[in-house]
């Protein structure tokens, strides 16, 4: 029977979810299209595999349990899901048209709003995907520049030029590796030792939980100016979240190019490279960045109506406001159950992550009895709380009470030796893209070191 939300849940049927999962292993290898919504960070057995609608904070799998959404679709929702005024504006652009044979008016009025928010953009690009745009921003850097290397820090996709530093590095040529190092956030020194004359740019996200300390963006704007390396700002997560104008404007900080993709648009496919116009001049000369869905119009349409509604309710400000209700509530939480040695809430209040501290053991078993438990009360839970505007106070609220019995049992477990006993399901897989110490420190000039992945 199809449940909702409740403390006293049992577990949920997952007849249909496991029945399509078996029959998509037949002809899918991976079966999601996304690493993040895999069956491996979700606890085979327990946990939904396929969804079906969504609407608001809340989404149904396909066997009709209902579930309080924390992940966003792994961030592009800003807003929610179903929103009348972003599903209006994809309709009626529908009704017009989705690809053109000449640029769409829209083009020219989404450029003109990314212009106006975004303290750098001079000039943008519009393509599809967050590894598109970082891996155009590396080309037009090498182009400006005249050097090879890139230097790193963060998650910037699939592309060559940034997954070699990675451990899923195969069928990249040793040429190309050997061209990308990274350096350490929050830690200048690492980034200093690593510059030299060829490298093209700095690529980094300017947080992924972790606060950055004071002066450390500005120190590599500044580190990078000396050395003449294009800086680059990754703003797949930060932007239209933190503020409406990104990283910059909430830190005060210019690079010289940025990429954007998720929050833009609600959902629909979309992605930003804004920056300097001298270079991004090179893309009307010996760049080439162009792709036929870039002015795909649906997606333009959700832009403008995205943005207009961010605007005029003040959505960072709010998912601010909601996000630390949700995060001081789970800290306070965590040192009334005395479990602050294990557990700790942290991040900026629009996306913050429960960490795992490693007195508490072996995370993945951990983390895989807490999403059981979540996931049996109707919450659908990855560790990460990706705020949307349609959560509401209540459902937040609710979350906490989720909590509370969760982590209790999680607690218990820990105390009496307990914890595999009770799990139910497969347990978790390694997180591909790291949350702390996501890259090593640089190896001296012209080698690069292999990435290793941690689990938490």
């Amino acid at each position: 029977m199809a449940q909702s939300p409740r403390l006293d849940n049992p577990y949920p049927t997952l007849q249909k979810s496991l029945e399509m999962l078996a029959k998509a292993r037949q002809y899918m290898t991976p079966i999601s299209q996304t690493l993040a919504k895999g069956p491996g960070q979700y606890s085979e057995g327990t946990s939904p595999v396929y969804l079906e609608r969504g609407s608001g904070c809340r989404v149904w799998d396909v066997d009709g349990n209902e579930y309080i959404d924390l992940n966003a679709a792994i961030g592009p929702l800003s807003i929610g899901y179903n929103i009348p005024a972003i599903n209006e504006a994809i309709v009626a652009q529908l009704e017009r048209g989705i690809n053109f044979s000449l640029p769409h008016r829209l083009e020219a009025e989404v450029g003109a709003l990314i212009h106006e928010i975004i303290p750098n953009a001079e000039a943008v690009r519009i393509s599809k995907t967050g590894a598109d745009v970082c891996s155009a921003a590396v080309r037009l850097a090498r182009a400006y520049t005249g050097r090879k290397k890139v230097l790193c820090c963060g998650y910037h996709g699939w592309h060559d030029w940034y997954i070699s530093v990675t451990s899923r590095a195969a069928g990249i040529p040793e040429e190309v590796r050997q061209l990308t190092g990274t350096f350490e956030y929050n830690d200048l020194n690492s980034l200093e030792q690593a510059l030299d004359d060829d490298v093209a740019c700095v690529i980094m996200e300017p947080f992924v939980f972790d606060p950055p300390a004071e002066g450390f963006l500005q120190g590599v704007q500044e580190l990078c100016r000396r050395n003449g390396s294009v800086f680059i700002l990754d703003e797949m997560w930060s932007g239209f979240r933190i503020a409406l104008g990104g990283a910059q404007e909430f830190f005060g900080i210019q690079p010289d190019l940025a990429v954007y993709s998720k929050a833009v648009a609600n959902g629909m496919p979309i992605a930003f490279l804004t920056g300097r116009r001298d270079i991004l001049k090179r893309c009307e000369e010996d760049v080439f960045f162009f792709t036929t869905f870039g002015g795909e119009a649906l997606s333009l349409a959700a832009t403008v109506a995205t943005i207009h509604f961010l605007r005029e309710h003040n959505v960072p400000a709010v998912l601010a406001a909601k996000g630390k209700l949700l995060q001081d509530g789970l800290n306070a939480l965590l040192k009334e159950l005395h479990a602050e040695e294990y557990f700790l809430c942290k991040g900026y209040p629009c996306r913050t992550t429960l960490h795992i501290f490693p007195k508490a053991g072996d995370p993945l078993l951990l983390k895989t009895f807490i999403q059981q438990e979540m996931i049996r009360m109707g919450v659908l839970w990855q560790g990460n709380h990706n705020i949307m505007y349609a959560h509401s106070e209540e459902d937040l609220l609710y979350v906490l009470q989720a909590y509370r019995v969760a982590l209790s049992k999680a607690m218990e477990a820990l105390k009496d030796g307990t914890l595999q006993a009770k799990l139910r399901g497969r347990v978790l897989e390694p997180v591909f893209r790291k949350v702390d110490h996501f890259n090593m420190k640089p190896m001296p000039s012209n080698t690069v070191k292999r990435d290793k992945e941690s689990p938490n």
